[in-house]
């Protein structure tokens, strides 16, 4: 079913009461496609723009109950506080509503590196209005400039003593006017430790250690690490193509990169802070 609030429609499943949303403004945008049960909204109010997110809809491609969308949601707030950083999206408030939990983030004027609604694979790389393909066509001293930021989040996201759950290119998004790089949505980054207890934890396999797979495994720091260097092929390189014929960033980074994807854990670097050292030291 289609539902409108002020002038934009978006799609759910069935009926839901927004009329929580004239507090906070008037809303512009509307981000209805997600398989994680939020619905986001882009709203303004006087002049200033917030980014809402909220669970307790029944949204299109989402399979689970409302009722463990707003369990996620609430549980992402500590999350949101523990890892806050220049690179991480701001958390501005919490809201417990009737029907659900909202969080209420700054907006950032940026565009998400893996729109995938928009341009599915294989548009995203080929085609030129694409925030990917655009990204990927920046000079090399950008694109390892916004790299870097990415690395060092997720070094002091170590340091907190999280793991990265869920990571991948849809939680990047770049403002092409200021080449400014953020990161949003880590709502399933957890405190070590972490053992997988789904089989196939939450993600896009593009980025997943073989461990991510694996009942019962330990997720930690190699696990980022591995996380990371495939960051790195992504925006370095080709992507699930890791030859070096692919890749853009020279020869010392690359060796970098390749050890800290490997299968076998005890190949990989043992943690961010190292895998950041030795990048460094490659450049």
């Amino acid at each position: 079913m289609t539902q409108t609030v002020d002038g934009v429609s978006f799609s759910l499943l069935e009926p839901a009461d927004f009329s929580w949303l004239r507090e906070l403004g008037e809303v512009f945008r509307v981000f209805d496609q997600q398989d994680s049960g939020n619905i986001a909204f882009g709203v303004e109010r006087d002049g200033r723009k917030s980014f809402v997110k909220y669970a307790g809809a029944r949204t299109v491609n989402y399979r689970g109950t409302p009722q463990d969308a707003v369990a996620r949601l609430r549980a992402a707030t500590r999350v949101y506080r523990d890892l806050e950083h220049p690179v991480l999206i701001p958390m501005l408030e919490e809201l417990a509503l009737p029907a659900g939990f909202a969080i209420r983030f700054d907006w950032f004027p940026g565009e998400c590196l893996h729109p995938h609604w928009e341009y599915p694979p294989p548009r995203k790389h080929t085609d030129p209005r694409s925030p990917f393909y655009r990204f990927r066509r920046l000079s090399i001293a950008r694109r390892l400039d916004a790299y870097q930021r990415i690395v060092e989040f997720h070094a002091s996201v170590e340091r907190s003593g999280y793991v990265a759950i869920d990571f991948y290119d849809g939680c990047l998004l770049y403002d092409f006017a200021t080449d400014v790089l953020r990161i949003c949505d880590i709502d399933l980054y957890r405190p070590r430790p972490f053992r997988n207890l789904m089989g196939r934890l939450w993600g896009s396999t593009r980025f997943m250690a073989p461990e991510e797979f694996i009942l019962g495994a330990e997720i930690d720091e190699r696990t980022n690490v591995y996380g990371m260097a495939a960051t790195a092929f992504c925006l370095l390189g080709g992507e699930r193509d890791r030859a070096f014929e692919r890749w853009e960033a020279g020869p010392a980074r690359y060796a970098v990169a390749h050890r800290a994807v490997c299968e076998d854990r005890a190949g990989r670097y043992p943690s961010v802070e190292a895998f950041l050292r030795a990048w460094s030291e490659a450049s």
